[in-house]
């Protein structure tokens, strides 16, 4: 029984029980998943394509998910973080929309 896999996006070795969980469906390094289920375990997708981590959300009891969306057909699917899961990763896609916000920054002086 393999108990890893290979990070189709990024090449690191990921181990399948690592990060406190039995389940792990994402590389902790690079935070991508892949395309393999149209719900939550089912393992039914015909997709396969990488999913990329495109943002984070806190759920209501306080621990965060990752968002992905997959580069092929777009779909969207939430994934909670692992333990081990980059603290880099996670805070850079976290704060993206701050730093590159919709607007020119220079809007905010004008609005306070």
């Amino acid at each position: 029984m393999n108990n890893s896999f290979i990070c189709k996006a990024c090449g690191a070795e990921v181990p399948l029980d690592g990060g406190g969980t039995r389940n792990r469906n994402h590389c902790p390094k690079c935070l991508c998943s892949l395309h393999l289920d149209n719900t939550p375990g089912d393992r039914a997708s015909d997709c396969g394509a990488v999913m990329d981590a495109v943002a984070v959300w806190v759920r209501k009891d306080g621990e965060w998910a990752i968002i992905h969306r997959c580069r092929s057909c777009g779909a969207l699917s939430s994934n909670r973080v692992a333990a081990d899961d980059s603290p880099l990763k996670l805070i850079s896609i976290a704060v993206k929309p701050l730093a590159e916000p919709p607007f020119p920054i220079e809007l905010l002086d004008r609005m306070i």
